[in-house]
């Protein structure tokens, strides 16, 4: 009797189906820990810490070891609702958690996904802000900044300028976590535009060119650009991860769907040139935790009525799931001593694509790049020991799900266990001040300036 009402109550709570209704703290909270507790071998629900108000800032992972981590299955991250008035991606974000575990060993995309990647869902990085909006609106409430009223994306150190304003326990907490995972890859999910937006979201301004006065353009003498972007090394990977969002999302694709905005080719941005902003998260996640992240804009109105979210999510389901397959790109691996001793903090970079920041490997003496298909040079760089180089050769389709794996085997002993790896390998500081031909920027011009300034609130 026991054993058939057990199966009678696991039947119920695997068809019951999330509704399309705004999920507040408790019902959110409650949804999370039935998925975890009936999906428990492919689940795992915990708080990276506590708001201002002291809610919880749950995170649910799921993978097929989703309590720790393993070697060579790489982790990845999304987060929404950093603006509390920004809705649409919290909700988003618990569909696609029901849709993940749902059709896991029935859908062989999403139990291939569910094999290979470690999958972190942060529904509310701001729920005090959320519980704050009394007035939904499409432009504004009063609940996008958190309960102490600071924007959590002007909050986070930055590497282009000081960012010296009181950090956050929101910020504390996300800045806590990426220490204590090897996240490769991320996207943060906003409202209020209909773009996918790509680092650098900050820049230092190149010099103006005398032959271009006049006309309202700048171009940095380290790239020659003439657009008023700022790049990172890694600018091709980061354009097409915002394609392969975009691309698949029927309305951010045509790039002007929403009234009164600004028009993103292909629904497509690099940050900069929409407009400067000062100690975001994606510039931080890029820089000091070396996982590449996109700024993911998802609806024109930021608090839009529920009966429309049914519609973003047919619009957003297949981007969300492409998009994390994309953490598979490129080449991984460990780095290894004559002994095959994983060696930690060790740098390992591609080069002509060095960060300012050098990446590192973490503590199994792994490493994670991601690149598109083509021919590159790895540079692994143990301190006294001459440079190891590496070519690799990542081909045009990943196979099951992975990246090109590559081990490298050092000819030499290494020493470095009394490195700890938790230790910040840059400091907290704008690393690129002085160092003005390492970002490709230049100011945006008068126009983009005057266009956009009505749509500073919207990231």
């Amino acid at each position: 009797m026991d054993f058939a009402r057990l199966w009678l109550g696991l039947l119920l709570s695997l068809v019951t189906a999330l509704d399309f209704n705004y999920h507040h703290q408790e019902a959110m909270e409650a949804f999370l820990k039935s998925v975890a507790q009936n999906y428990s071998s492919i689940t795992q629900l915990h708080s990276i810490g506590k708001s201002v108000k002291g809610r919880n800032l749950w995170v649910l992972v799921v993978g097929r070891f989703p309590k720790e981590h393993r070697i060579g299955i790489p982790e990845f991250k999304y987060v929404a609702n950093m603006h509390g008035d920004e809705t649409v991606g919290r909700e988003l974000l618990l569909h696609l958690i029901e849709h993940l575990v749902t059709n896991d060993g029935k859908d062989p995309e999403i139990t291939n996904l569910i094999d290979g990647t470690r999958i972190h869902i942060m529904p509310s990085m701001n729920p005090d802000g959320f519980e704050a909006v009394r007035k939904p609106d499409c432009f504004y409430s009063n609940g996008r900044e958190n309960y102490n009223l600071y924007d959590l994306n002007r909050n986070f150190p930055d590497a282009f300028e000081f960012n010296n304003i009181s950090r956050q326990p929101e910020t504390e907490a996300v800045m806590k976590w990426l220490k204590m995972e090897t996240f490769v890859l991320s996207a943060n999910l906003h409202g209020g535009a209909l773009v996918a937006s790509y680092p650098f979201d900050n820049g230092v301004p190149g010099k103006q060119n005398t032959q271009l006065r006049g006309l309202g353009s700048l171009s940095n003498p380290a790239t020659g650009t003439l657009h008023s972007r700022s790049l990172t090394p890694d600018d091709d990977v980061f354009q097409h991860l915002a394609h392969t969002y975009a691309s698949r999302n029927p309305n951010m694709k045509k790039g002007d769907h929403c009234k009164n905005n600004v028009n993103f080719p292909n629904g497509v941005t690099n940050g900069y040139s929409w407009y400067p902003l000062l100690g975001g998260m994606q510039d931080y996640n890029y820089v000091w935790a070396q996982c590449f992240e996109i700024t993911l804009e998802l609806s024109c109105c930021k608090y839009p009525r529920e009966e429309k979210l049914p519609l973003f999510w047919n619009d957003n389901k297949a981007s969300l799931i492409e998009y994390i397959k994309q953490v598979h790109l490129g080449v991984k691996g460990q780095v290894f001593d004559h002994n095959r001793i994983p060696l930690p903090n060790v740098i390992v970079e591609v080069q002509d694509r060095s960060h300012i920041c050098p990446y590192k490997t973490n503590r199994f003496g792994e490493y994670y790049l991601l690149l598109l298909p083509g021919s590159y040079v790895i540079n692994v760089t143990v301190p006294g020991h001459e440079p190891h180089l590496t070519k690799v050769v990542i081909p045009e389709k990943t196979q099951n799900f992975s990246a090109l794996k590559k081990d490298i085997l050092l000819p030499f002993q290494g020493q470095l266990d009394s490195i700890p790896v938790s230790n910040p390998s840059c400091p907290m500081s704008p690393l690129y001040r002085n160092l003005r031909s390492h970002s490709a920027a230049t100011k945006p011009s008068l126009f983009l300036f005057l266009v956009t300034v009505l749509h500073i609130f919207f990231k």
